[in-house]
């Protein structure tokens, strides 16, 4: 990996990094990479906790082309056996083997020598990890710099580096010559800010991310001052954009993943404060095309499944490649407008069949969100014997003392009869995970303990 020696080289002459520790960035990196290189291991797993230290061994391993696996070091007990079963490291970075998980005798052998693994898939209790390289990711950060027609790139990262939202920020700085400030989001939350200067930073959130920062004048007032506020990871609910765009923040919605190395669609700030909603335009790094179920491409306005063409695809997962690693077909519909620019429905895996009737949570989840009831709102459908499955809305209401039928009365203009949930489940807080997306499994789980001993 000659590049990446290269940029380990330059280290020496470029303060990227704007965090604790940071000076001893390069010295980690540059010790690590000669150890690394010595031992030469298979498998890496990165769990590292400490954001330097986990920059500097993630740079170290890809300069020794070793494959690394990035890991949560916050997993429990039962997903780190899962991670041991399927990867038998040879070396393990920042976690220890406190628990004595169990290798299995087993072993996959890597067809990518210089592959990085980013997890995916832990909100749903299995993780898998999406095969990257270091030409996969450059790949991405090229298209993010032709989109925004940048030379450098700055970040203000208060996402998890071992998840894609965070590295790839890293990735665009790092390569571009940039600087990333590395600002734990609880410290953010304490209003405990860096002195940078905001207006040449990009800076990453997820919706209940947003969602907090706006509730402090003193967070929102520097949250107006970004150059561009990238907001991702889950879908956004119209009372949250609106709320960003009346304090005038630059926001950019985004549409990517994990499997894509991160956006391939982004909506422009301008076009954001403009009143615009979407998933925005198509980065050059991609093409999007929207197809039906018989797998014919639709036009412009024509809701369908949504297919991505990027050499930034990830080439399979964790340890099987993908025949087709230029092509993705993905659990998302949508549909492209006229001028080009993405709009998200939902979700096919999420869609609700009720009496023959084909519904997606997303339109509903919107309805009942500009009820301004409730504080947030997942819609699931549940086994029916007479139904097939049964539209359920668990939502966090803003008033305990709110009944329902006030809710289904104001949705009586909004959607159809069939839409309307059946079941109303209240709770105090929905699982989420670190990048706000629910746990449906397991909201599922809840639903079903509710309706078999239903609160009286």
């Amino acid at each position: 990996m000659e590049r990446v020696l290269d940029y380990l080289k330059n280290l020496e002459n470029h303060d990227c990094l704007i965090a604790d520790n940071s000076d001893k960035f390069q010295q980690i990196a540059a010790e690590l990479y000669l150890e690394l290189i010595q031992k030469s291991p298979q498998k890496i797993i990165l769990a590292e906790r400490e954001p330097v230290q986990f920059l500097a061994s993630f740079i170290a391993a890809c300069a020794a082309n070793c494959p690394v696996f990035l890991c949560n070091p916050d997993w429990g007990k039962q997903e780190w056996q899962q991670v041991f079963d399927l990867v038998q490291p040879d070396i393990i970075l920042g976690m220890r083997n406190e628990h004595n998980y169990q290798l299995p005798i087993t072993n996959y052998q890597l067809p990518i020598p210089h592959s990085i693994m980013i997890p995916t898939g832990g909100s749903s209790g299995q993780i898998k990890f999406a095969i990257h390289t270091w030409e996969t990711l450059m790949d991405s950060v090229q298209g993010f710099t032709a989109y925004f027609q940048l030379k450098q790139v700055n970040s203000v990262c208060v996402l998890p580096l071992y998840h894609v939202s965070g590295l790839m920020q890293f990735m665009r700085s790092f390569t571009t010559g940039g600087k990333l400030a590395i600002l734990p989001f609880k410290l953010l939350e304490s209003s405990k800010i860096d002195n940078i200067q905001t207006a040449d930073f990009f800076i990453s959130l997820v919706p209940t991310q947003l969602q907090r920062l706006l509730e402090s004048p003193e967070l929102t007032q520097w949250l107006r001052q970004f150059k561009t506020v990238l907001l991702g990871g889950a879908p956004a609910w119209e009372e949250l954009l609106e709320k960003a765009r009346f304090h005038n923040i630059r926001l950019a919605p985004t549409y990517g993943m994990t499997e894509t190395a991160s956006q391939i669609a982004t909506l422009k700030p301008d076009d954001f404060l403009k009143g615009k909603i979407s998933s925005g335009q198509i980065l050059p790094h991609a093409q999007v095309t929207i197809h039906n179920q018989k797998g014919e491409i639709l036009q412009a306005n024509q809701t369908g499944n949504i297919t991505i063409k990027s050499k930034s695809l990830a080439l399979g997962y964790y340890p099987q490649i993908w025949q087709n690693q230029n092509k993705l077909s993905v659990d998302d519909i949508g549909y492209l407008d006229e001028k080009g620019y993405l709009n998200i429905i939902g979700r096919s895996s999420d869609k609700i069949i009720t009496g023959g009737e084909n519904i997606y949570p997303a339109e509903i989840e919107l309805a009942i969100r500009q009820t301004n009831i409730v504080a947030d709102i997942c819609v699931i459908g549940i086994p029916d014997k007479h139904w097939g499955q049964a539209v359920t809305a668990i939502y966090i209401p803003k008033n305990s003392n709110t009944p329902t039928l006030e809710i289904q009365t104001l949705l009586k203009d909004k959607l159809s009869k069939f839409k309307i949930p059946k079941y109303w489940i209240p709770l105090q807080t929905l699982p989420r995970n670190a990048q706000g997306k629910i746990n449906r499994q397991q909201l599922q789980q809840i639903a079903q303990k509710f309706l078999s001993n239903p609160i009286t």
